[in-house]
């Protein structure tokens, strides 16, 4: 009968996972297994394995995006932070002409008046129709009808009547927004490119650093879970991932690169109790569905190569190898050998 001859591996590095301080045994798996060594064995498993990891987040509102000065003048209107605004209305006045917010993606870049072609008249010409303004084609070209339709949103405005759209006059949104910080001042002035007030999304989000390393981590519409610190956990999404350059913090270090995760949170309810809050996020990095597992500490090392398990039924115990695959939560992923859920294998007591 062969002995039994174990090592402590202390970290095998295998498909996708580490082992640590995990007890093997090398054999050879054409002979029977020792049955002078007593065993306590574990249950071949058919479950849904998940490689988890967590990392630090910050509830609050996500990103923040700027809104600076088109035209220079004098600041004669601004909003308070946290206050909220939809499409149409005031987001601030300079020299009491007001800038209102519409809905799109694409930022305001150019003057539009008759003539003008593109995405961003498209844009337009969407908004002044959810504000119920006609007489237009919704189209990428802006025509006199458009002019005519841009009059009658200045007229109530209380704008110049130009039929052009001035930089300054709109500022583009992805949707409704809650201002975040605000930088001007009323009764001072203002001028191109100067910061006027900050906004975000009207939704709660939470904020999560990481490595650029870790970018398997944030895919884009992945499933993620967030405990908050009432220890309740509720389900949320990746919804943006975008790159920052991290500036050198001295003379010896260089900026670095990380990544900026916004995730998305459905049930908002759940986050009312809290304006903002640290909190947990766990990522899925890898998931296998149906998949048989056992113990990492079932494995044994092959003197062939290689890894195998040591079988015990009615009929004794034998050395069967196996395929592994992913490792995760102390259970590893197996194929190969017959093996069937139920079926017990050998452990370390």
């Amino acid at each position: 009968m062969r002995s039994r001859t174990t090592w402590t591996a202390a970290a095998v590095l295998a498909a996708g996972g580490v082992l640590s301080a995990v007890l093997l045994t090398r054999t050879d798996s054409s002979q029977a297994a020792d049955q002078t060594e007593p065993l306590s064995t574990a249950k071949v498993t058919q479950q849904t394995l998940k490689d988890t990891e967590s990392a630090d987040g910050e509830l609050g509102y996500g990103t923040t995006s700027t809104v600076a000065g088109r035209r220079a003048g004098t600041v004669t209107a601004v909003p308070e932070s946290g206050q909220l605004f939809h499409r149409g209305q005031t987001l601030y006045s300079v020299d009491n002409a007001p800038t209102s917010l519409m809905y799109g993606a694409l930022p305001a870049y150019r003057r539009l008046s008759v003539d003008s072609e593109g995405p961003d008249v498209l844009q337009l010409e969407q908004n002044l129709t959810a504000l119920g303004y006609d007489g237009f084609t919704v189209d990428d070209s802006y025509t006199d009808n458009t002019a005519e339709a841009v009059e009658e949103w200045q007229e109530d405005r209380g704008l110049p009547e130009t039929g052009a759209v001035e930089l300054g006059q709109v500022v583009f949104a992805a949707g409704p927004v809650r201002v975040d910080s605000v930088t001007a001042r009323v009764g001072a002035p203002v001028g191109p490119g100067q910061t006027v007030l900050t906004f975000s999304g009207t939704r709660k989000a939470v904020t999560v650093r990481l490595e650029a390393a870790d970018l398997r981590l944030a895919k884009k519409g992945a499933a993620v879970s967030v405990a908050l610190p009432d220890d309740s956990v509720v389900p949320g999404k990746v919804e943006k991932v975008s790159t920052v350059i991290v500036p050198a913090t001295g003379q010896d270090t260089e900026p670095t690169t990380e990544l900026e995760v916004i995730v998305a949170i459905d049930n908002q309810k759940a986050l009312a109790a809290y304006p903002t809050a640290a909190v947990d996020v766990t990522f899925v990095a890898s998931e296998r569905r149906g998949v048989l597992t056992v113990p990492v500490a079932a494995l044994l090392a092959l003197s062939e190569g290689g890894f195998g398990v040591e079988v015990s039924d009615s009929a004794g115990s034998r050395y069967v190898p196996v395929k592994t695959g992913l490792f995760a939560g102390g259970r590893v992923e197996i194929s190969g050998g017959g093996l069937k859920a139920g079926d017990a294998v050998g452990v370390p007591k």
